[in-house]
């Protein structure tokens, strides 16, 4: 149900089922920009593939239980023999067979395999870690943007506003109604303004490049983002919920289970083996055996085969067993101290996202009531200096204290929702299957495991590897100018 919900919530507002042919050619709402990056970004294409290589531990650890055969075939030919050699051919074609079929080797293929098994749900765990870190980046890339976006808008209506201030008090300076103090105040707050205006303006592009970086294309005209549900409503609840569902706890705790079988393959050195073996010999001397010899029946071929089983027992290895299996239990010993590491990174991670999350509401509300009571007040301050009460510094304090105001209130508005994401990200609810990103294209990395997982024959390859992320060289590059819808 919080999942449904979810999905509702954050990405209503369009059909939800857009499949990959049918994504939009701009990221004109968070859900397009989250699509975008799922589909192209690099580093999730390359954690992806990191995935695959994982999966292929699996049949890797098994290959050592499995028959082994081998054929080895040489033929040679004496250039020349011994004067007592009457009977050696001058040619030899010698093709031997060796089969062998492993029994029992003290558990080393079996708590391998499993071991394996395990460290490919550590890597889907941090797959899984991996969407939701570039979601969490492409979120802030795409709330900097907006953000940046209202600041230079700010920047440039306060400069028009100055720019008018200055022609007005130059005029009233010429009838002699201000001093020369007062123009020089305009003029000095007009360049001050001038100049956060420019600053605005290499903050925004530098935000674009930031969101073409995440998203792989240039954003256009970027529109708000849908508000965020079921987030919790304290830390202790987001802190349970993230102990049992964060993608990096998951991993770090599979990856301590992995270490733990691989002890008991690093004891299985100390172990006897057992296998079954069959080989086969034959040669050929094409007619050149025993030539000159009394005898002249002496078969020019001939073929032997042998099966036996072998028992391998370890008596002595000069102490490498034993230093394999402590060196095991020690990265064992390391694997729980991380994860213990990792659990306290999610705890504090959750408890500070849900702090910041409250506190940028309650700094939205604040800076609500400050903009409200800033432009009161400079429509005030106008009215008083008209009628003489108020001077010129009077009003340009007034108008930098509500420019103040608004670029506090929509920083705290950017920053609340990205902290509210974070917090759905670090409680394990912010991934491409919590954000309905389906309709065809979600990456399923169970599909590729169960594909490899049993594959056995030598020759069986994939296809030559390709890069699936797409390239940003071509993007415009970017400006400080707003898009107009």
């Amino acid at each position: 149900m919080a999942r449904f919900a979810l999905r509702a919530g954050l990405l209503a507002g369009g059909c939800l089922t857009l499949a990959l042919a049918g994504a939009s050619a701009r990221a004109d709402t968070l859900r397009d920009a989250l699509i975008a990056a799922y589909q192209t970004n690099p580093t999730l294409e390359a954690a992806r593939a990191q995935q695959r290589a994982t999966d292929e531990g699996v049949p890797i650890a098994r290959a050592p239980g499995l028959p082994n055969a081998s054929m080895t075939e040489t033929y040679v030919r004496n250039l020349k023999q011994s004067e007592n050699s009457l009977t050696a051919p001058s040619k030899i074609f010698t093709a031997d067979g060796q089969l062998g079929v492993p029994i029992y080797s003290g558990g080393a293929v079996k708590n391998g395999v499993k071991a394996a098994k395990i460290r490919v749900l550590a890597g889907q765990a941090d797959l899984r870690a991996t969407e939701a870190s570039v979601f969490s980046e492409v979120v802030a890339a795409y709330m900097d943007v907006i953000r940046a976006e209202a600041i230079v808008g700010l920047n440039r209506k306060n400069v028009s506003v100055l720019e008018t201030n200055l022609q007005a008090t130059g005029d009233r300076f010429e009838i002699g109604d201000l001093t020369r103090t007062d123009v020089a105040q305009s003029q000095s707050r007009l360049a001050v303004a001038q100049g956060d205006l420019r600053t605005a303006e290499a903050n925004l592009v530098s935000a674009r490049e930031t969101y073409i970086r995440l998203v792989g294309r240039a954003p256009e005209v970027l529109e708000a983002p849908p508000p965020l549900p079921n987030l919790p409503g304290s830390a202790e609840e987001a802190s349970t919920i993230a102990l049992d569902a964060n993608p990096d706890l998951i991993g770090a705790r599979e990856r301590t289970r992995a270490a733990e079988k691989d002890i008991d393959v690093a004891g299985a050195d100390r172990l006897p083996t057992l296998s079954l073996f069959g080989q086969g010999t034959y040669n050929n001397y094409f007619n050149t055996l025993a030539r000159g010899a009394v005898n002249a029946n002496i078969s020019q071929s001939d073929s032997s085969a042998q099966a036996g089983a072998r028992l391998s027992i370890p008596l002595f290895q000069g102490g490498l067993p034993a230093a394999r299996r402590r060196q095991a239990q020690a990265t064992a010993s390391a694997n729980m101290e991380q994860e213990i590491a990792t659990e306290r990174d999610v705890i504090a991670q959750v408890r500070s996202a849900f702090t910041s999350y409250v506190a940028s509401n309650d700094l939205i509300r604040t800076s609500q009531v400050a903009v409200d009571a800033a432009s009161l007040s400079l429509e005030g301050v106008r009215a008083e200096n008209s009628v003489g009460n108020r001077t010129i510094l009077d009003i340009l304090d007034a108008e930098r204290e509500l420019l103040n105001a608004q670029v506090t209130l929509v920083t705290a508005r950017r920053n609340a929702y990205v902290a509210g994401f974070t917090l759905l990200a670090a409680m394990g609810r912010a991934e491409a299957r919590d954000l309905n990103l389906d309709g065809g294209i979600l990456y399923d990395p169970q599909i590729n495991y169960d594909r490899v997982k049993g594959k056995f024959l030598d020759w069986t390859n994939d296809p030559a590897p390709v890069a699936r992320s797409t390239r940003t060289v071509d993007t415009p590059v970017q400006d400080g100018n707003i898009r107009q819808q």
